[in-house]
């Protein structure tokens, strides 16, 4: 399967041109599944303390309506996340988008951050905690949404259930890219599945560094096969989905609980 990791710009003003830039990138290296960064299609909302209704609608609106472009990128799956309200609730859903199958959601980000920059517990509610795997064109796919790449638990979980491809989407600082790497590193390992990571990226206007490195991390020893940079900030990889496989009848998968 042909991937595309990325980073995109938290600023308005870059995204349109990164965008233009993204899909004329995937239509010429012929991407099957693309992994965008998470709730990429507006500005950061969580870097403020205080919630506020009314960024959250403009939020959920400007998402629906970008998702309305992803038609140009068919045939390429699409997998991201996006602000939602359901029944007066706020979430971070999880979804993959096809030009056969449409929007599809796929999991609500269960585990919020509380802290500078990151004020997410005070944006959103935290959805169910069921990490289910999700049919993708010819295989399966687990979401762990940023934070909930350090819960291992899940990511043994989704071994268990024979998922070939996890989708980190994040929204993480240059600060702790690492220690990011390092977790994704693990994920793959433990889950004995591809994990694929896309990130924002570059300085916005208040001076904050976001982390880019989107990455696309091999299962059996958590090699990372590539990153993404500032440069080069789309990466495409031909994955072979067999390796996912094999990868879980080898140590440390098979050992049971």
């Amino acid at each position: 399967m042909r991937v595309t990791v990325c980073e995109l710009s938290n600023e308005r003003g870059h995204f349109g041109d990164q965008w233009t830039e993204l899909v004329a990138h995937c239509r010429r290296e012929k991407t099957e599944l693309l992994l965008l960064p998470e709730m990429p299609f507006s500005p950061w909302l969580a870097k403020r303390h205080e919630s506020d209704q009314k960024a959250w609608l403009s939020a959920v609106v400007e998402h629906e309506s970008w998702r309305s472009t992803l038609v140009d990128l068919a045939p390429t799956t699409v997998v991201g996340t996006q602000p939602i309200v359901d029944e007066g609730a706020r979430f971070n859903e999880g979804f993959v988008w096809s030009a056969v199958g449409g929007y599809r959601p796929g999991h609500r980000k269960s585990y919020l951050p509380n802290e500078e920059g990151f004020w997410e517990a005070n944006w959103y509610q935290a959805g169910p905690k069921e990490f289910t795997a999700v049919d993708v064109e010819e295989t399966t796919l687990g979401f762990l949404i940023c934070t909930e790449m350090w819960f291992t638990e899940h990511a043994r979980s989704y071994a268990r259930a024979g998922v070939s491809i996890l989708a980190a989407p994040r929204a993480t600082g240059a600060s702790s890219t690492e220690k990011w790497i390092a977790g994704g590193r693990a994920a793959a390992v433990m889950a004995g599945a591809f994990c694929l990571s896309s990130n924002r990226g570059g300085l916005d206007a208040a001076g904050f560094d976001w982390g880019g490195h989107g990455w696309i991390i091999e299962p059996e020893e958590g090699d990372v096969l590539g990153t993404t940079s500032s440069a080069k900030p789309f990466l495409t990889i031909d994955i072979d989905l067999d390796v996912a496989v094999r990868a879980k009848q080898t140590y440390p998968r098979y050992i049971s609980e």
